[in-house]
């Protein structure tokens, strides 16, 4: 079935829900989308290619959308191998496609697929004209690669996004956003920005104030649905994530080998709830997915971290997440930290350098716990949920 989304524009993207991890990092356990989109026009252009292992539900949709028409040209905005990894199959089939990329498209063009040529180069604010509709491109480096450039269709007010606007998760039947309920995309996106985009706020800020010139209706992301009606929020979240900018919630994370720091991680939570703070998530490092302590990180102002002192290190599992936290560079987050041992104490320590390293505010007092729990740090944890919560309110 043929899934039209504006006057000559069709999806031709697929579902994948085989794949256990994006990257091989992330979990997708709602499988994701990778989409593509066909312009029929008096010229036909394509935006985009699929994983190859689609290559041949995706050939086939784009054939009911052609119907005999040549392919006239192939925009690729992203070489990722879940978006590029169909072009060397397409010039096979399609041989007088035109490629149409940047410089450094072309580069990576010639590394994963060993074309060289048939290639037409476009700068910033170029354009292409297919008859009815006229496109140009805007470059966006490291959002997230440095060759990637989205494409702006100024008939039909579409903009071809490339990741940027994406979220894990399958299009289920529906493409369009007026289509379907999308509740549960937004956390994804988080999720997807948080795991993939992350680090790349500047440059995600440079497009976004690019955009702002354009009369955008519709985003076509390479993943996810089709943003129209929920466009505007789209973007806004895309604003406030590469800002930092978070609610004023907080995430607890925590690593525990017999119990004695969770239930400082517990007390804790107890106490910021009974100061008033109601979005409270908490994470054992050692259970969650990072993938999914990373978005909540990206939601949250207030991060508290505690970790028992393991071989006069940190907790492994802590230890490997605040590498991925300082990868992101995170800004602006107030932080509260906790730790116990039973010998020989090193965990806070190494949590209070971890303040210093990405330079968030610490509030409260740090608590370190001599094996179990007593009155003292019973109290000495109440009065650190307490700090973090004022300090929110």
């Amino acid at each position: 079935m043929r899934k039209k989304i504006a006057d000559d524009i069709y999806y031709v993207g697929v579902n994948d829900r085989q794949k256990g991890l994006f990257e091989n990092l992330w979990p997708l356990p709602q499988g994701v989308s990778y989409n593509s989109f066909l312009i029929n026009d008096d010229r036909t252009v394509l935006i985009d290619t699929v994983d190859v292992c689609y290559s041949d539900l995706f050939f086939k949709k784009i054939e009911a959308v052609l119907n005999g028409r040549p392919l006239d040209y192939l925009i690729v905005n992203h070489m990722e191998p879940d978006h590029a990894g169909s072009i060397r199959l397409l010039r096979h089939f399609y041989p007088g496609v035109q490629i149409i990329g940047n410089k450094q498209t072309f580069t990576m063009l010639a590394g994963y697929h060993n074309i060289t040529e048939g290639l037409r180069e476009v700068k910033e604010g170029d354009t292409l004209e297919s008859g009815k509709h006229r496109l140009t491109f805007h470059t966006a480096p490291m959002v997230h690669w440095p060759e990637v450039m989205m494409a702006y269709d100024e008939t039909g007010k579409v903009l071809f996004s490339a990741d940027a606007f994406g979220t894990y998760g399958t299009v289920n039947g529906a493409v369009l956003d007026t289509e379907m309920n999308v509740a549960h995309y937004w956390d994804e996106m988080i999720r997807y920005y948080a795991n993939i985009v992350g680090k790349y706020g500047n440059p995600v800020q440079r497009i976004l104030k690019k955009l702002s010139a354009l009369d955008i209706q519709t985003i076509c992301s390479t993943h996810g649905p089709v943003w129209r009606e929920n466009k505007d929020k789209a973007i806004a979240l895309y604003d406030q994530l590469s800002r930092y900018e978070s609610g004023n919630g907080v995430v607890i994370i925590y690593g525990s080998m017999y119990g004695n720091t969770e239930q400082m991680a517990e007390t804790i939570a107890c106490s910021l709830a009974a100061n008033g703070i109601k979005e409270i998530a908490m994470h054992h490092a050692s259970k969650s997915h990072s993938s999914y302590i990373l978005r909540d990180v990206f939601k949250y102002k207030g991060i508290m971290i505690g970790s028992p002192t393991y071989n006069g290190q940190l907790f492994p599992e802590i230890d490997a997440i605040l590498k991925k936290i300082a990868a992101c560079e995170v800004k602006n987050r107030l932080f509260g930290y906790f730790g116990s041992f039973t010998w020989a104490g090193a965990a806070v320590k190494r949590l209070a350098a971890f303040a210093e390293e990405v330079q968030w505010k610490v509030t409260g007092d740090p608590v370190e716990q001599k094996q179990s729990m007593n009155n003292e740090t019973e109290a000495q944890c109440l009065a650190l949920g307490k700090a973090m919560a004022q300090a929110l309110q």
